[in-house]
């Protein structure tokens, strides 16, 4: 699965914006998915990304979060936690299934389906170059910008 050209997507973005990956070309680009906006992990998940986006900016990366959440809980999420970075609403799943991110998870006992929290790390010419699947949160970030700095 890695090292093939991921394919074009577009989905809308926070700002009143639509996110394009081929828009980003010549800038690596960190597409992390996270299963829910304001949630414990996905809020620490959040913070980090934000703390370090000035040494991500400085790398040249571009990092957004996808969710399935609505983009108006997004915009409430961005604003509450100021990140500096966009957050993308793939409501129909669409870029999910591509990613095979959407997985069967345990949830206070019961079968539920969700975003099995992941990361992907794709190159200035648009292809996977790394992936993070079923991620812990706690360093997660410093990982990703480790990685991407040598892109």
């Amino acid at each position: 699965m890695i090292d093939h050209t991921v394919a074009d997507f577009s989905l809308p973005a926070t700002g009143g914006r639509t996110f394009t990956l081929s828009a980003c070309q010549g800038s690596p680009v960190v597409l992390y998915f996270y299963p829910k906006d304001s949630t414990p992990g996905c809020t620490t998940e959040a913070r980090q990304f934000r703390d370090l986006h000035p040494q991500f900016t400085a790398a040249g990366a571009i990092v957004v979060g996808v969710s399935r959440d609505s983009i108006r809980s997004h915009e409430n999420f961005k604003a509450r936690q100021e990140l500096p970075f966009d957050l993308l609403s793939d409501a129909d799943e669409l870029l999910c299934t591509s990613f095979s991110v959407i997985k069967m998870k345990s949830m206070y006992g019961r079968q539920v389906r969700g975003i099995e929290r992941s990361t992907f790390a794709i190159d200035r010419q648009g292809v996977l170059r790394r992936e993070w699947r079923g991620v812990k949160v706690d360093g997660h970030a410093q990982e990703v910008l480790e990685f991407v700095t040598q892109l």
